[in-house]
């Protein structure tokens, strides 16, 4: 679709009626829930009160506090290096209901997180305009209204309440000996070559390859310097998966774990396995050979398939990459629109990331297993016995 074929408002006959229209209807905002069996709803803008999340299904009995929540959120928590917005924010998680004496009590979690340090002046000036890279533009199309202060709902501050109920899922899923690990395979054009597991800790931009950090360090400050941000890859390998998770056509778990992914903001692509590379090799080269392990059971050879066949896992690793834009608000001149159809140049103010993977690691991280729980809660289901079992 080519930019001729969209029409804002500002360019319809129709616009005055729109905006009396809309003016006199609530305007309502859908898509904020996720999951069906293990099912969150995040809620708030950057620049209001708070931002949180209501995390329904979650089964009693769980043991479960605020500092298991803050562990999560201290990994997306912004200002914790050069290379983030140098915004600050405790991002001190709040549980509000669901929980006593230290367990889960099988009704909903509400958890909340106060905005403490927001600068909504400093987004006075694009009120009036469509910033190039943001959600502008497609929510006065769709709206006719938005919240410009640090974008509203289409900030990357809606994440918190994915990582709070995320933290949720995890917790439950390393209790079924289901680990993840997640980390910046590239940053720009650099890409970590070697993997060592502790090294993601080391360094501001949870690379396991500490040659490939300092480098991506050296290019980062080339990119500030001209003003300008940087993209990159996050790739999350998923450990001790349970076979049988996901079911065969339209609640596949590999279109799930991609619609997961793909709902964080800054996110334009996902790979499982092999991913797009399997266009340009041959059956005999993608399929993974299976052979016989020493305890009798069926074992992969290889893992191009990322551990799910036939949108069920097989219980090898799954093994995703979701790559992410780089930040759209930059300091150097763009070119733009305002509201009154003018065209315009802008210089973008506020506190941005210059690069978005080092926060985006939980964030990925935490939809994936929101993504994995609520279907492995499906799959209880799905044989006789399991229902027998569990009832006798």
């Amino acid at each position: 679709m080519t930019a001729a074929c969209f029409k804002p408002h500002f360019l319809s006959q129709e616009h005055s009626k729109d905006t009396a229209r809309s003016a006199r209807m609530e305007v309502k905002m859908a898509g904020s829930t996720f999951g069906t069996w293990f099912k969150i709803t995040t809620w708030g803008e950057s620049h209001g009160k708070g931002v949180g999340v209501v995390v329904d299904g979650c089964p009693a009995g769980l043991e479960l506090s605020e500092e298991d929540i803050q562990i999560f959120l201290d990994r997306r928590k912004p200002g914790k290096s050069r290379y983030a917005t140098p915004r600050k924010e405790d991002d001190a998680v709040e549980i509000l209901s669901g929980v006593f004496e230290g367990k889960t009590t099988g009704t909903p979690i509400s958890m909340i997180v106060y905005n403490k340090t927001q600068r909504s002046k400093d987004y006075n000036e694009i009120a009036q305009m469509y910033r190039p890279g943001h959600a502008d533009l497609t929510y006065d199309l769709k709206y006719g209204f938005r919240d410009y202060r640090g974008g509203g709902r289409s900030s990357g501050r809606e994440t918190i309440g994915r990582v709070a109920a995320g933290a949720i899922a995890v917790k439950i899923l390393n209790q079924l000996g289901i680990t993840f690990t997640t980390y910046t395979k590239s940053i720009g054009p650099i890409e970590s070559e070697t993997f060592c597991e502790e090294e993601i800790e080391k360094n501001p931009f949870c690379m396991p390859d500490a040659e490939a950090a300092k480098k991506t360090e050296e290019y980062l400050e080339t990119c500030m310097r001209e003003g300008d941000s940087v993209g990159g890859m996050v790739e999350c390998v998923i450990h001790n998966m349970k076979p049988g998770i996901g079911e065969p056509v339209f609640e596949k778990l590999s279109a799930n774990l991609a619609k997961a992914i793909c709902s964080i903001g800054a996110v334009k692509g996902f790979e499982l396995g092999d991913g797009m590379s399997v266009a340009k090799v041959k059956g005999s080269e993608n399929n993974d050979a299976y052979r016989m392990a020493e305890d009798g059971s069926v074992q992969k050879v290889t893992n191009h398939s990322g551990g799910i066949l036939g949108g069920i896992s097989d219980g090898s690793d799954i093994v995703f990459r979701a790559a992410i834009k780089p930040t759209p608000s930059i300091f150097k001149e763009q070119q733009t629109v305002n509201k009154a159809g003018e065209e315009i140049d802008v210089n973008i103010k506020g506190r941005h990331d210059p690069v978005i993977m080092p926060r985006a690691v939980v964030v990925v991280e935490t939809m994936a297993a929101l993504a994995i729980l609520d279907l492995l809660m499906g799959s209880m289901t799905s044989r006789m016995e399991y229902v027998v079992r569990f009832f006798s």
